[in-house]
């Protein structure tokens, strides 16, 4: 392992006696920091006790536990250092090696990383995806850009100003740290912004860019799931919600941030989502996704036939779930909502979200699949608001999400549609949906309850289609026409692809994308 030689230690605790100042040489064993000083003295610290938060770009502040008796808080500090390097990559080196022998061993001379929570449930290149997506400023420009999102967060913190102020809180994900600023606005007593990305860096520059403010913030790099802080928060808030609420898993961070550093009392913000749905009718999104498959009809491609594939590619496109914000006059019945209590939910309610679907239709129609988005609610002690990304409501980055079934269903007004929505979390970061809407008998005989259609979707919440751009010329009531120079959606289905006219199916659609 890498020494640190002609390290600044100066011992700042309340109980320090002795020495206060020195120089030493900092080296590190199995789970344990060694300081050698010039005479020859040791001092050992257990890193898995200990703290390390970044005072500057050369300064740190090394806290650390020791073995008291039994009827003392064994998570007491009774010691703090703080170490000055000579240089900022020395300084970033030495947190470095902290985390590497705080979590691993020492074999050979190699640290042998063991893995955390995260690592064993997210595949390692998701995760260097995700955090590289999520350390480029252009994208928390995205973000801060979206006055919806941040405006709502802004809103229900300065508002709520009893809840933060004199409190501390932990920004959980921070990002930026706009919302750590936006606490400390709201007079905390101390936040720490933790931040597994490399903007931990441009945290650090933001918020010292802001005097009044960077005193009380303390940016910590790291996952919540691997980081340790030097007390208990009393208000958790964080951005933590995806497409669908769910996407990404960072839910699943925030309720293991609220059970390792929140305080039995504490607050979140937020403290609620929901998932609200709701089916939808869309006979211009179904011929446009539909039409996407049309290249895989040609026989005759620079010679070869790709016919064979056109189901595949068919069923491949529906597979994806549709991101955009659509008119609320397309939803068919009035929405239901799933509701995630975040201030006490088990993680593992997460890893799988069965959703029973039950709706009556107002209108007769063909139902092409489920439209979703969400809300979350600040449940402040002054003010409550909530954040939506409702279709009808002003657009968030968010958008709105739509699962569209490759088989559309018929429906009568007063006619009942039930069905499940399962998410099943995996290790990309994101969630398979399992969708299955059905229709129940209509007219005499109803009571009996029989199934008249079922349609099943399988998607994936990773790879969805952004379809922000696309024109939306809806017609309505009587006057909705077929789109011109487009197959009619009843002859789409690669199921009976035989029925459809040959020179008909090489019209393509004026919005469907090319290949």
């Amino acid at each position: 392992m890498a020494e640190f030689a002609g390290v600044s230690v100066s011992d700042i605790s309340a109980s320090a006696s002795g020495q206060q100042h020195f120089v030493a040489a900092a080296c590190f064993d199995p789970g344990q920091l060694r300081l050698r000083l010039p005479d020859s003295v040791e001092i050992r610290f257990d890193l898995k006790t200990a703290q390390v938060l970044r005072l500057s770009a050369v300064a740190l502040l090394f806290v650390t536990g020791e073995s008291k008796s039994g009827n003392e808080d064994k998570n007491s500090f009774s010691r703090a250092l703080k170490f000055e390097f000579g240089t900022e990559n020395e300084s970033r080196d030495f947190c470095s090696a902290v985390e590497k022998c705080r979590h691993g061993s020492l074999e050979n001379g190699t640290v042998i990383v063991h893995k955390s929570k995260f690592d064993d449930k997210i595949e390692p290149t998701s995760a260097k995806m995700y955090f590289h997506y999520y350390g480029q400023l252009l994208h928390q420009q995205n973000m801060l850009q979206d006055y919806v999102r941040t405006g709502t967060y802004y809103a229900a913190v300065v508002e709520n100003r009893i809840d933060f102020n004199g409190r501390v809180v932990v920004d959980v994900g921070a990002g930026s740290g706009i919302l750590s600023l936006f606490a400390a606005q709201a007079g905390a007593k101390h936040v720490y912004a933790v931040e597994a990305s490399e903007m931990a860096e441009y945290a650090r520059k933001l918020i010292d860019g802001n005097p009044s403010l960077r005193e009380r913030i303390t940016v910590v790099k790291g996952k919540v799931e691997e980081i340790d802080l030097p007390e208990k928060a009393d208000i958790l808030i964080s951005e933590p919600m995806g497409t669908l609420l769910v996407n990404e898993r960072m839910l699943e961070s925030y309720v293991i941030a609220r059970d390792r550093f929140l305080a039995s009392n504490g607050k979140m913000f937020p403290s609620i989502g929901r998932i609200h749905m709701a089916p939808f009718s869309d006979e211009y999104l179904y011929v446009e996704i539909a039409n996407k498959a049309l290249f895989w009809q040609q026989q005759n491609y620079y010679g070869v036939n790709l016919t064979s594939l056109y189901g595949s590619a068919f069923q491949g496109y529906f597979s994806q779930p549709v991101v955009d914000a659509f008119d609320p006059r397309l939803l068919v019945s009035p929405p239901t909502f799933h509701t995630l209590n975040f201030t006490n939910m088990k993680e593992e309610e997460l890893y799988e979200i069965d959703i029973p679907l039950n709706y009556t239709a107002t209108v007769g129609t063909r139902v092409h699949g489920l439209a979703c988005w969400f809300d979350v609610l600040f449940d402040g002690s002054s003010v409550q608001r909530w954040l939506s990304t409702a279709p009808g409501s002003p657009t968030t980055h968010w958008y709105q999400l739509r699962c569209v079934l490759s088989q559309p269903l018929y429906v009568m007004a007063g006619q009942e549609i039930t069905g499940r929505l399962l998410l099943v979390a995996h290790s990309a970061q994101s969630y398979t949906i399992y969708l299955t809407m059905s229709v129940k008998m209509w007219g005499p005989g109803a009571e009996q309850g029989g199934i008249l259609q079922t349609s099943t979707g399988k998607l994936d919440l990773k790879e969805p289609y952004y379809r922000l751009s696309q024109p939306q010329p809806y017609a309505w009531a009587q006057d909705q026409q077929q789109p011109q120079q487009q197959i009619s959606s009843l002859d789409l289905s690669p199921q009976i692809q035989d029925a459809v006219d040959p020179a008909l199916m090489q019209q393509s659609s004026p919005n469907s994308t090319a290949l």
